[in-house]
């Protein structure tokens, strides 16, 4: 354990918070490395299954709850945050049903590598600064860290009803990476509760994902459907996610600490051409050389091929735009079986019974048995439709 006197402790502080503005982070506070009341309720958000198939998440919980079994001797938490906000609207497209919406926390380059350079040099720093035999590591949500946590006690943000990190000045649009530390630091207070009566983030969520403030049922949270679920989105919930291609802001759009927040100035977090509000056909055709040159670098390769193309014909079968049909068929003969059953789900919501010819010729093709479980499936539905207006005409 390090110890420094008070008035080296207030200095160090000072001189820690300095640097990390100098290295370019918008946020910076300091909380004390022990456990809080939401590690129990963490634990218990788990035992819900409200992680969904983030077995990540289960992962090291003695050290999610305990820095000190991280950095031995753990005595503060250092919380940098840098925002992401660009200030582009949410659409302002016309043709906007024909159009996929990515995330803007993905638009640019991927924040892992731009936050982690900035913590390293800030590490770098406060290994020169700190007395000898201190230790301490640093985090860009890559582990077991209850992050938002510490950012909310180390009085970066409060935790919103959405759950996000909200803070006063910036909004939501923040990215967090923590520095653990054997060095005695100034703490900061606690961020307070700003959302008070509102629910504005509850009652705008598709899939109503937030079952009450501040509690998250990821397995209905469109941005897990979309990047963290590696199976088939459930049929239920796929007109929700409408033309969410790759996670959802939502929640953080309709949130009033966000209507006036600050943008950011980082060249690394402005859109790459073709993130913003992608024209959905420009995925025709994707191959797996393609995705891998134009996703290079980028958070959205986190969903690999497949992924991306389940959602993107999820968002075509929701756009009502008939134009799309040529490109949506071309992916029924896709090599990846969870494009295909996507496929055949995307032509059914175009087409309706015009669609059956097409999915009975394409079952005669088909081996994989989880898409001829979802070519069935239509097919029953189009064959209900036929009955129910064949009795129609009957009376």
């Amino acid at each position: 354990m390090i110890k420094l006197d008070p008035m080296g402790i207030k200095e160090t502080t000072d001189s820690v918070k300095a640097k990390a503005y100098e290295i370019g982070f918008d946020l910076v506070g300091i909380s004390p490395a022990g456990s809080f009341p939401e590690s129990q309720f963490y634990k218990e958000w788990l035992s819900r299954g409200y992680a969904g198939e983030m077995k990540y998440m289960e992962r090291n919980p003695e050290k999610r709850e305990d820095p000190g079994r991280i950095v031995p001797g753990a005595k503060s938490v250092i919380t940098c945050g840098l925002n992401y906000n660009t200030g582009y609207p949410y659409s302002t497209e016309v043709d906007g049903r024909s159009r996929g919406w990515i995330a803007r926390y993905a638009w640019g380059e991927d924040y892992h590598a731009v936050m982690d350079d900035r913590l390293r040099a800030l590490e770098d720093y406060i290994s020169g600064e700190a007395p000898h035999g201190s230790a301490s590591r640093r985090y860009v949500d890559t582990g077991p860290v209850l992050e938002r946590v510490y950012g909310k006690y180390g009085g970066v943000g409060w935790t919103g009803k959405n759950t996000c990190l909200i803070n006063q000045r910036i909004g939501s649009w923040i990215f967090l990476g923590e520095i653990i530390t054997s060095m005695e630091l100034d703490y900061d207070s606690p961020a307070p509760d700003r959302c008070g009566t509102c629910t504005r983030c509850i009652d705008a969520c598709p899939t109503s994902a937030i079952t009450k403030p501040y509690v998250l049922d990821s397995r209905l949270c469109i941005s897990y459907l979309t990047i963290e679920l590696k199976d088939g989105i459930p049929k239920e919930l796929r007109d929700r996610v409408d033309n969410n291609i790759f996670g959802c802001d939502i929640c953080q759009d309709v949130c009033p600490w966000n209507r006036k927040a600050e943008e950011t100035a980082e060249p690394a977090f402005q859109p790459r051409e073709g993130l913003y509000n992608p024209v959905l056909s420009s995925f025709s055709g994707l191959g797996p050389g393609e995705f891998d040159a134009r996703f290079k670098g980028s958070p959205v390769r986190r969903t690999k091929r497949k992924g991306l193309l389940r959602n993107v014909l999820i968002a075509m079968g929701n756009s009502g735009d008939s134009s799309l049909v040529s490109a949506i068929e071309e992916y029924l003969a896709d090599g990846e079986p969870l494009v295909r059953a996507h496929a055949a789900w995307a032509l059914w919501k175009l087409e309706g019974e015009g669609s059956k010819d097409t999915l009975l010729e394409r079952k005669k093709l088909e081996n994989d048995p989880n898409v001829i479980e979802e070519i069935d499936a239509l097919l029953r539905d189009i064959q209900g439709r036929e009955s129910l207006i064949a009795s129609r005409v009957v009376k």
